[in-house]
Order: C-alpha cells, then structure tokens, then sequence
C-alpha cells in the first residue's frame, strides 16, 4: 500500500472506512508535497464512532488532501479501494488500520483491469458527490447496486470446489444457492461463520488471528474479494465493493493459504474436544442464563399479546394448551440456544479485536 502511494506521480482517489495507520497517513501527506492530487472519500460514521473519522478529516485536509464524506442514506459505507494515478485499483477486504494489516487474515488485491479501474473511480465521483451509482462492470461489484446478482452467479458456476473466507454467511438464498451446488457434487468449505449449520457445509473458525476477510476461490481458478459477506445487511443496505476475475496463479496462492488456515482449524478443534471435560461450561452457562432473565419480559404477556392480535382467528379453533405449552417452549429454547450462541462468539470476537488493537 506504503509503494504504491509514494509511487504516485499525478493522483490517488482513497476511500476510507476505517484508518489508524500514520505511516500511510504520513505517506498520503507526502505525496501532497510531491504535487499528488489526494482526494479522500471517508465513510460518515463507523462501528467506533465519528470522532476518529473527524479526527482523520482535519488531519488530511490539514496536509492539503481534498477530503469529501460519504452520504449517510446506507447503513455503512464499508467499501476501501484506492486508485493510484487513474491506472491501478487496490481492492480490499482490508482497513487501513493496524489491526486489520498486521493481525488480521485478509486479502487484497491490485489490478490494472481498466474496466475495474473505471467503475471505481465513477463509484468514487458517485458517492462523493451523493449522486445514484449505477454499475457498468459485472465483475466489479457494489452493494447494494449488483453485488448480490454477482455473487449469486459466481457460486452457481462453480463445478467442483469452492472456498470460502466470510465472518458469517446468513443471507437465506445465497444459502440455498450454495446447498443447490452441494446437491451438484460441489465440496464446500467455509472458514468463518454459517447462521445455519448444514452437514453439506463444512466449517471451520479461524484459529489463532481475526478473520477480517470476505474471499472465495472457485475451481482454482475465480476468486472474489472485497467486503462483502454473504449477509443481507451487507448485500441489500450497505455500501459494500468487491472484484470478481479469473487468475490461476492467485486463486492458488489463497488457496494455499486457505488449505494452511484449514489446517490449523482442525487441530484447534480437535485440541477444544480434548480438553472440554476440563472446561467449565455448567458455570458458564449458568451466569449466562442468570444475566439473561434478568432482563428477560414474562413470556406470558407476550402470548396473550399474539393471541388477542389474532383473536378472530383463534375463536373457532380449539386449542390443546399442554401443546401450545410444548411448541413455545421447544420455540423459546431454540432461540435462546441461537443467540446465546452468537452472542457469546461475538464477544469472544470483539475481545481479540481488543487484544490486537492494543498491541
């Protein structure tokens, strides 16, 4: 990233979500000095709040970089790329931060594609100038514009194999698409997360890093990289940009790497089994569920709620209350069960996303 902004000889385009690493900061700065026309794109608001973000616009514009923010009509603006001289496109999974690039598994990539490189630099003008986007390029994908279409289509041509690097794939039809490629002989592995466990679907959580990257390989040969997650948030609500081509040579080199991170999964898990007996779960369990009905409504009130909305209905039917007793509890369970279960990963997430960041 650091060669390709002192490399720059007439502009860099930069859009940015998140940005903590000064060395870049200090080379954007530097390349003003060289007469580089800088513009940033900075998303308005983050997961850690607009005071950084603001912080980093007074920076920039205090070294002579032409600073726009991004429109807040999206969820997020999450998309990071950057343009050097109207000629090579990086396109990341990654932020320009420390914990991203030193402590994270991520990917990125730098192409010359001029197809890529025009629709990144339209999407730039776009967005800066809070005008509607509208893709031109199949393989240069953007949320919430094309990005579903694309990626649809990318796994439905898979033939043999495909990989994947995702935090958490839950969208319900990219979840059908890829159990219809399972039903086609397809092998599937997911290194991350699947809201939905399917024996069809092996995976496995990266051991030992933060995940921080949205990647496939199919058949070695496509990959996809870019920031999107299969999840409908990510797909339908947020600004999200991703590049889809065709290059053996890196589709093996993350493959490779995938194979490795496998790998190392499998013997995390198999050391978690071995040593289970000696964790203390039921205690676990047990704050979890004392901090959870604490706060948790009487169900009964709720029932009562659903039944009057649908009283009409409910009037001529004749209802066995030790069954409707057994079918919400068995509903309640399998919730609770869920969330807990996300509730806690995520903690166990956000803690080693604290950990890197205070390395």
């Amino acid at each position: 990233m650091i060669k390709g902004i002192t490399g720059a000889r007439r502009s860099i385009h930069i859009a940015i979500f998140r940005f903590d690493h000064r060395e870049m900061e200090r080379a954007l700065a530097h390349a003003v000095g060289r007469g580089v026309s800088v513009y940033a794109l900075i998303a308005h608001t983050n997961r850690a709040g607009e005071e950084n973000l603001r912080k980093l616009e007074l920076r920039l514009l205090a070294a002579g970089v032409t600073v726009s923010r991004t429109a807040d009509d999206l969820l997020r603006y999450h998309g990071k790329w950057m343009v050097v001289d109207g000629r090579e496109l990086y396109l990341l999974a990654f932020n320009f931060s420390c914990s991203d690039i030193e402590h994270s598994r991520s990917f990125g990539v730098i192409t010359r594609n001029r197809d890529a490189i025009r629709e990144a630099l339209r999407l730039f003008d776009c967005d800066t100038a809070r005008q509607p986007y509208e893709a031109g390029c199949e393989s240069f994908l953007v949320s919430p514009v094309n990005a579903r279409q694309s990626l649809a289509k990318f796994i439905a041509g898979t033939k043999k194999e495909l990989l994947i690097y995702d935090p958490k794939v839950s969208d319900p039809a990219m979840l059908r698409r890829l159990l219809e490629r399972s039903q086609a002989g397809v092998q599937l592995r997911v290194i991350g997360r699947v809201s939905v466990r399917r024996p069809e679907i092996a995976v496995r959580k990266l051991a030992s890093q933060r995940l921080h990257t949205r990647t496939m390989v199919r058949d070695n040969c496509w990959v996809f990289v870019g920031s999107q997650s299969l999840r409908e948030a990510e797909l339908d609500a947020r600004r999200e940009v991703g590049l889809i081509f065709r290059d053996s040579k890196v589709a093996r080199r993350i493959g490779e790497t995938f194979e490795a991170d496998w790998a190392s999964a499998e013997r995390a898990a198999e050391q978690v089994a071995q040593e289970g007996a000696g964790v203390p779960t039921g205690r676990i369990a047990k704050k979890v569920a004392k901090a959870v009905t604490k706060e948790l409504p009487p169900v009964a009130p709720l029932v009562d709620g659903a039944v009057q909305e649908l009283g009409g209905e409910l009037s001529e039917m004749d209802l066995v209350p030790a069954e409707v007793q057994q079918i919400v509890k068995g509903a309640v369970k399998e919730a609770v069960r869920e969330v807990v279960r996300d509730v806690l990963e995520e903690a166990v997430e956000k803690a080693r996303e604290s950990v890197h960041e205070g390395v």
